[in-house]
């Protein structure tokens, strides 16, 4: 008797010790990842940071089209898929799905992005090295764009996506907002830091809140909430980082919300797809750019108690799925079924985020394999435009 007992002892001993030896390795695995993507990027972090020392700030202040109903801190872009009309060439632009029209304004987006390249790539050279002389350069830019009341822009994007002859902004052109996450994000990294004064903090905070509460009240805030495809869920994903940074806890809580009961549910089939995304003529890069912002809606909403990483509906929906669809066609392209994407095919995938956070969060090596071989530097616009997130030290 006294043998079995002892026996027992053992395997139970045995079953603790490999469950927890498998547990450390799990836990090993994700530091190591983060380790990895740390050592792969530093030469190009301290690198853009190099740059991003020497830049001036550039608000969209520093240029106004004659065509924007807005004034001169008013954000304003074209539509892109927008042409003039050959019939009638003084007239109403037309839709031309997919393709990229490349004389109409857009100043104030690459504005936009230029803020968030330089913020980026400071906080990301902050948070390895811990030195200063990062946090009182990006003080100068947020200050330009967020306080000072001669260059800072409004808290709205009533005039984003202009289309000449029919609209002087639309809800559609929130989404070129989301290269304001970085900014957000970068902020959290650095305002520990000691260069980072309190009242700067504050009021850059205030224009923040003040942007998600027109996102969550205005007329086209909330048109862009409920539009069905990769727009709403680049609306939540944006509302997501500015109500971290702002700590608005009801809010987040919402989006969590959203994210299990709307977004993930209506958008994703059963297989792991996007059917709305695979509809369009770029269905390649519209996958890709959809499940990036899922991904980073799990990276920012994600809590201890409330997982969204490991959620699924009841008919077997999860991020987990999407990746697993997608995968298969990042790491190799020439097995993609359906027709060409009709503009940039040959420039996608780059260094996807879901790869990244999806390997962090699931533990799949192959991910951040294929991750760490893509381009991490992407020049193309229109890839740079539907990349936000192109600084992933600073969401690990």
């Amino acid at each position: 008797m006294k043998r079995i007992c002892c026996s027992i002892l053992v395997v139970i001993i045995y079953v603790f010790q490999t469950g927890f030896s498998a547990q450390k390795q799990k836990e090993t695995e994700a530091i190591d990842i983060k380790k990895e993507a740390a050592a792969l990027l530093k030469k190009q972090i301290l690198a853009n940071a190099a740059w991003a020392l020497q830049q001036q700030p550039i608000t969209i202040t520093a240029s106004h089209s004659p065509r924007s109903a807005g004034g001169l801190h008013d954000f304003f872009s074209e539509a892109d898929y927008f042409w003039p009309d050959p019939a009638n060439p003084d007239g109403p632009y037309i839709n031309r799905d997919g393709l990229t029209n490349p004389d109409n304004f857009l100043e104030h987006r690459k504005a936009m992005v230029k803020l968030s390249k330089i913020i980026g790539a400071l906080a990301s050279a902050y948070k390895i090295t811990g030195d200063e002389k990062y946090v009182k350069q990006a003080l100068i830019h947020l200050n330009a764009w967020f306080v000072n009341p001669e260059t800072m822009m409004n808290p709205n994007l009533l005039y984003a996506q202009a289309v000449k002859g029919k609209f002087t902004g639309r809800n559609y052109g929130i989404i070129d907002s989301i290269h304001l996450m970085e900014v957000a994000q970068g902020i959290l990294v650095m305002e520990a830091a000691r260069s980072f004064d309190k009242q700067s903090a504050i009021n850059i905070k205030k224009w923040f809140a003040g942007y998600i509460n027109w996102l969550n009240t205005s007329k086209p805030g909330m048109q862009e909430r409920d539009v069905k495809n990769n727009h709403a869920t680049c609306w939540a994903m944006q509302v997501a980082a500015f109500a971290k940074l702002c700590e608005d806890k009801v809010m987040l809580d919402s989006l969590r919300i959203r994210y299990k009961t709307i977004l993930l549910p209506n958008q994703m089939a059963v297989d792991g797809s996007f059917p709305l995304e695979l509809a369009r003529t770029k269905p390649y890069g519209y996958s890709i750019f959809n499940l990036d912002a899922m991904t980073m809606l799990c990276q920012i909403l994600s809590t201890q108690t409330d997982d969204l990483w490991s959620y699924e509906t009841p008919d077997g929906k999860s991020l987990k799925k999407g990746i697993a669809y997608l995968y298969p066609y990042i790491a190799d392209k020439s097995k993609w079924q359906l027709k060409p994407d009709v503009m940039y095919w040959e420039n996608w995938p780059v260094a996807q985020p879901f790869l990244l956070f999806g390997a962090n969060a699931y533990k799949q090596d192959n991910w951040f394999k294929t991750w760490a071989k893509l381009d991490h530097d992407p020049q193309v616009e229109e890839v740079i435009r539907n990349l936000p997130i192109r600084n992933p030290l600073i969401w690990l």
